[in-house]
């Protein structure tokens, strides 16, 4: 333990300090896509030569996108803020999404488990900011169908890092984790395309398998695409089922991965555990 402190005090404080962290990821989660989209734009646009205004993750400050009403500091406590307004901006009454407070409530709730099972040091401290960035990625690739490098490769290089001091597993299996997750899915990816000649999935799913594989070292790679593979099956059934998704429209595999990864680099020895238990081995 690095603080010696009250489990209940550290479950809290985490629970505190995470809803926090997860109101500005609701700012990262729309905001950098669209810086992505203005640099792109301004590299390949020589005549777009007009000076734009400043927009980055802390520029320009929020504001309601219907009457531009700037959103004051009591308006922008996590949750609170959303209950107090009602869901609607306190200047035209615009609905405020319902996703910001359950992306903050996520981020909390994510947090505190973290703290609880594994207490105040490296580990959930290395594993708080795995999540923080997985959730970035989620809520992205739902919302556009991309899994920015900006994210994906620093949580790589991150988790070869943390497993350089063997938190999770060894540094040799977080190499081959690595080099595992990103080939086994560019295989299936060229696979599949020469076989149809369409494109299943995407190169930042690749990166974001490697990340994992760097995280959870490559034995837990077929625990991982199996959750992924299964969760997506059941979403994707559901959500065609209720009739909130077209059959030929293309899903975003990015969020199954992501929650996969988590679950099995939190509870993977579990699961494994059980599995083989079950299946009397």
């Amino acid at each position: 333990m690095i603080l010696n402190i009250d489990p209940a005090w550290a479950i809290a404080c985490a629970f505190i300090v995470s809803l926090c962290v997860g109101s500005f990821l609701n700012v990262v989660i729309h905001r950098l896509p669209i810086m992505m989209e203005r640099e792109w734009l301004a590299e390949h646009e020589a005549e777009n030569t007009e000076q734009q205004e400043a927009f980055n993750l802390s520029a320009p400050a929020s504001t309601c996108p219907q009457c531009g009403h700037k959103i004051r500091w009591y308006e922008n406590i996590p949750v609170i803020s959303y209950l107090y307004l009602r869901a609607k901006c306190a200047s035209c009454g615009l609905h405020i999404p319902f996703r910001y407070p359950v992306i903050e409530l996520l981020t909390a709730i994510a947090g505190a488990i973290i703290v609880y099972i594994y207490g105040v040091n490296l580990v959930s401290l290395s594993l708080t900011l795995l999540t923080w960035g997985l959730i970035c990625l989620i809520f992205i690739d739902i919302d556009h169908q991309l899994l920015p490098d900006r994210i994906t490769l620093p949580l790589l290089w991150l988790g070869l890092f943390v497993n350089s001091f063997s938190l999770f597993t060894s540094l040799e299996s977080a190499v081959y984790g690595a080099i595992a997750g990103y080939l086994s899915l560019w295989s299936v990816y060229w696979a599949f395309k020469l076989l149809t000649g369409k494109e299943g999935m995407g190169y930042g799913d690749f990166k974001l398998l490697a990340a994992l594989g760097a995280w959870a070292g490559w034995a837990q790679l077929p625990l991982i695409i199996l959750l992924s593979s299964l969760v997506g099956a059941i979403l994707g059934i559901a959500m065609i089922a209720a009739k909130k998704h077209e059959q030929q429209a293309p899903m975003p595999f990015g969020p199954y991965l992501a929650i996969a990864g988590w679950v099995a680099l939190i509870w993977g020895d579990n699961i494994t555990g059980l599995y083989l238990q079950f299946a009397g081995l």
